[in-house]
């Protein structure tokens, strides 16, 4: 399956959530997407409502359809709560660690820096962005990420809430714990998706 390549935008709308985090400069988010808008969409029914998060989440991560299903699987067959399982093996992934460590301003441009190997992890380098990393990871740039406007821009927030079970030293973090459910600011029902894969 092909990574999606479109417009950002769309998807956004589609799912009435900024999913990359544009901001103000995301617009028309009320708006459905397509040539009839809102009047194409009806009444929503709890599978409608299911699939929409899945997909919602699916996007907001960044990850593939097989992939996600991989998670929910691993997270199906985990002790303690399903959902909260498979939240944490999608925190968990370099690339969403790199955009909570605030290293880079949205998860995709996280996902890229991994990619072409901006990132060591306890002190060697690392180009996969689904890597799970584990309490007592260290994260950190090159010298050549440090040098991305992106990046150096990122590093310059002051107002950055960096998540409980990380630590943040510089353009250097530290896995403290692993995630909790409380850590997730974003609006997840992550029930209506192991419904979802349990039907």
């Amino acid at each position: 399956m092909a990574r999606y390549t479109g417009p950002k935008d769309r998807l956004s709308r589609r799912e009435n959530f900024d999913l990359f985090g544009k901001g103000g400069k995301l617009t028309r988010l009320n708006v459905f997407p397509g040539v009839h808008g809102p009047k194409g969409v009806r009444g929503q029914s709890q599978y409608g409502k299911q699939l929409r998060e899945k997909q919602k989440v699916r996007r907001l991560y960044g990850v593939l359809e097989a992939q996600f299903r991989r998670y929910v699987d691993k997270a199906l067959k985990s002790k303690g709560n399903t959902g909260e399982a498979l939240l944490s093996l999608l925190e968990r992934r370099l690339d969403n660690v790199i955009f909570r460590l605030g290293f880079a301003p949205t998860r995709l441009s996280a996902r890229q820096i991994v990619s072409h190997g901006h990132i060591f992890v306890n002190g060697k380098k690392l180009n996969i962005p689904s890597y799970q990393v584990v309490v007592g990871d260290a994260v950190s740039l090159n010298s050549k990420g440090l040098a991305i406007p992106e990046v150096v821009k990122s590093l310059e927030q002051k107002d950055l809430k960096v998540p409980s079970w990380l630590e943040k030293k510089g353009p250097a973090g530290h896995v403290k714990a692993l995630p909790k459910r409380g850590d997730i600011t974003e609006p997840i029902s992550e029930q209506d998706i192991v419904e979802f894969y349990s039907r």
